[in-house]
């Protein structure tokens, strides 16, 4: 039996900007999207707010902010997909009080990440970056001063997640020590060494990363005094976020010779396109190696991060989970091809549960199936029926109190 939705696959609008990658618009396709529209870069405001009303779903990067403003001039939107790590560029409070879910992709990128990280260190220790420069300017520097191999030496990773833990198993297997540092008790994997403190992790590390999300606690978590507790002739890769370091801080390291180089792929401030030009304080320096925020940004990882958002998305509009979303209420559960669903959400008052569920027992019509699941602000309730009600159910359903979105999905 070939489940009929109430608003055809066709019908449901899919914008995806900034150049995602074609294996997006492939899974929709293959799942029976075919109403896409794909744009190669960021939208300003105002096109954006032009765009995204007619939008069902959006996909975006990192350069598109999702604003409450923004949120605001769209009544349609079912839920948008960051395709990325991070949903810093979504205001998600706002788009869970209205209803929509943000999905994005924690894992797909994580090899990437941490491959660069591992190339990046064997540069600084090698000094290539230095030899590097002299070179393009026609100098030869044939020499073994501070060039050193990773092979025995201690690496400190200082958040231990998805990418610090890939980055500590590729270490390994290079012959490093491996040390770690998390606010949340981590399980180790090898040989790798958790430490009871940030400054024991800085005063053991020969190469310090960092993977850490942007948070309060971690802006300028790296300054004057964490450097100066770092050992002389230490190495710093940042491919986190731009804020955990204090730039100027670590200039003056550099300057000092303290350090012997540092990798950054993340910065306080950055272009909002490949148009607009990149200043940093870092460019003075020879050791120092600036990759424009591509720690993620293989053809493998945009492929994979395609696909994985993409899913969620699908699997959302056609069932209504909402596993992988990342402000709302997690509810996990299988179309059910006998049986007509409901998408309820509403504020988390008491009372709007027997309200919704009076709607259809009053109408003497059973419930097959429901799953509830609420936080603090928001309830989220699917409901199965016997039935094959018509679109009108909606207006009673949209009428109950507290109700901020309604969809019968087939």
């Amino acid at each position: 039996m070939v489940k009929k939705y109430s608003l055809d696959k066709e019908k449901i609008k899919v914008l995806l900007l900034e150049g995602i990658h074609q294996s997006a618009a492939d899974f929709f396709i293959s799942n029976g999207y075919t109403n896409i529209e794909s744009c190669p870069n960021a939208l300003d405001d105002k096109l954006l707010k032009e765009k995204i009303q007619g939008a069902n779903i959006i996909g975006i990067r990192s350069r598109t902010h999702l604003t409450r403003d923004v949120l605001s001039s769209t009544s349609k939107l079912l839920a948008i997909g960051c395709f990325s790590i991070g949903t810093n560029q979504v205001d998600c409070h706002a788009a869970r009080l209205m209803g929509i879910p943000v999905f994005n992709a924690p894992f797909s990128n994580t090899r990437s990440v941490a491959e660069l990280v591992i190339a990046e260190a064997i540069l600084l220790m090698r000094n290539i970056p230095v030899k590097n420069a002299a070179a393009h300017r026609g100098k030869w520097l044939k020499s073994a001063s501070n060039s050193f191999e990773v092979r025995d030496k201690n690496i400190g990773i200082i958040g231990y997640g998805h990418i610090g833990s890939q980055v500590s198993i590729l270490a390994e297997a290079l012959g490093m020590n491996v040390y770690y540092y998390d606010i949340v008790k981590k399980l180790s994997l090898g040989k790798a060494a958790p430490c009871s403190s940030l400054e024991e992790l800085l005063s053991l590390s020969h190469i310090v990363t960092l993977h850490v999300p942007e948070t309060p606690l971690t802006k300028n978590m790296i300054g004057e005094k964490e450097f100066s507790l770092m050992r002389k002739g230490a190495c710093l890769v940042n491919a986190s976020r731009g804020s955990v370091v204090n730039i100027q801080a670590l200039a003056n390291a550099l300057k000092s010779g303290h350090l012997l180089g540092a990798a950054l792929d993340v910065f306080p401030e950055e272009p909002a396109s490949n148009n607009d030009p990149f200043i940093s304080d870092m460019q003075q320096f020879d050791n120092v190696i600036l990759s424009p925020h591509v720690g993620g940004s293989t053809m493998e990882a945009q492929a994979n991060i395609g696909t994985e958002v993409a899913e969620k998305l699908v699997r959302y509009s056609d069932t209504g989970a909402t596993i992988g979303a990342t402000n709302f209420v997690q509810v996990s559960l299988q179309p059910n091809m006998n049986a007509q669903r409901f998408l309820h959400i509403h504020k988390n008052e008491p009372g709007i549960l027997k309200e919704v569920n009076y709607v259809f027992t009053s109408k003497g019509i059973n419930i097959a199936g429901e799953y509830l699941q609420t936080d603090p602000e928001i309830g989220y309730v699917i409901i199965d029926t016997e039935s094959r009600l018509s679109n009108s159910i909606l207006d009673e359903l949209r009428a109950i109190r507290g109700t901020i979105r309604v969809r019968m999905l087939y």
